[in-house]
């Protein structure tokens, strides 16, 4: 088992963070104040995600979009969108997520109508012709509802109820899980929103209250996700040390979704222009987030993030440990 202990300032990182030791027992007594607190908080929410749980889970990302950065347009047309999601599930994803908004870097906004025009067929059809999870990729309440109604049980908001906070209402009336994404602005705008003091401790207070809200909108914390949210108002730098640091998420005590699939930060390591091209390292980091406490991995080959997750689950189990969130499912 592996712990945190002070040590000298590790590269990539401010002076007084905590770098590996080998033992549980090296854990020092943390002072009693605000930080010592939420160090034990992070140190305990850590030994219990190491401890044996549920295996982390695949979600399959279905953009039924004309402008997505990977696959926009290929399955805009229901029959194609259809069938992508029956290839997802029969490739080892656990959970679909549709979306029928983009929301990439510069994005525009899209009127709700079009949105629900685009994904309630697909989910609907999937409902019947898969065993998956369906998830909605949305901000927006109206569109969220509409997804719930045929037969989305996930609310993926990539907003972390900022767009519209009416999104918890709906998850607390419908049943569903509500999965908070860590952003700042718009798709539009986010860009140019990448000043942190701590990207990681800022980010983490911000889960921390889009959480709180959502729990007092009347969501059970039990069904409540946190997802990171690499790509979305962070830099190349600061996504790296998202995932160099995301057992500290596991502070917040929800089950963690990390979705860094063929985004541009992978591809500026490997030189690959082709989103396509970043599978491969997609599965590489995916298969690092797993064994940093992620509950699930936001793909889009299926297969490939199956492959990761089972292979960093693996070498924990040989460790002594399995991966995955407590309550994930």
């Amino acid at each position: 088992m592996h712990a945190l202990s002070p040590a000298a300032p590790v590269r990539g990182t401010k002076a007084g963070r905590f770098a590996l030791a080998t033992s549980a027992d090296a854990w020092p007594r943390a002072p009693e104040t605000r930080l010592g607190v939420e160090i034990r908080a992070a140190l305990d929410a850590f030994e219990q995600a190491r401890r044996p749980a549920r295996r982390a889970l695949v979600m399959g990302i279905l953009n039924v979009t004309p402008d997505s950065f990977s696959d926009g347009g290929r399955y805009l047309a229901p029959e194609a969108a259809i069938r992508r999601g029956r290839e997802l599930a029969a490739a080892g994803a656990d959970w679909l997520d549709v979306g029928g908004e983009s929301t990439r870097p510069g994005a525009a906004n899209l009127p709700a109508e079009t949105e629900i025009q685009r994904i309630v067929p697909i989910l609907a059809a999937l409902r019947e012709q898969t065993e998956c999870v369906l998830s909605v990729d949305t901000r927006k309440a109206a569109v969220a509802r509409a997804a719930a109604a045929a037969g989305a049980t996930v609310i993926n908001d990539v907003s972390g109820l900022r767009h519209d906070p009416e999104v918890a209402a709906v998850a607390a009336e419908t049943g569903c899980r509500l999965i908070l994404m860590h952003s700042r602005g718009t798709p539009a705008t986010m860009q140019s929103l990448t000043d942190y003091e701590d990207v990681v401790a800022d980010s983490l207070r911000a889960l921390r209250a889009a959480a709180a809200q959502a729990v007092a909108t009347g969501v059970p914390k039990e069904r409540l996700w946190i997802d990171p949210g690499f790509g979305f108002a962070k830099t190349a730098a600061q996504n790296l040390e998202i995932l160099a640091r995301l057992r500290e998420y596991t502070a917040v005590g929800l089950p963690i979704l990390v979705g860094l699939s063929r985004k541009s930060t992978l591809g500026a390591l490997t030189g690959e222009a082709d989103p396509e091209a970043r599978d491969l390292a997609t599965a590489a980091a995916g298969a690092l987030a797993v064994e940093r406490g992620a509950a699930a991995v936001r793909v889009h080959n299926a297969r490939a993030g199956r492959d990761a997750v089972r292979i960093a689950e693996a070498v924990l189990r040989a460790g002594g440990s399995c991966a995955g969130q407590s309550g994930a499912s």
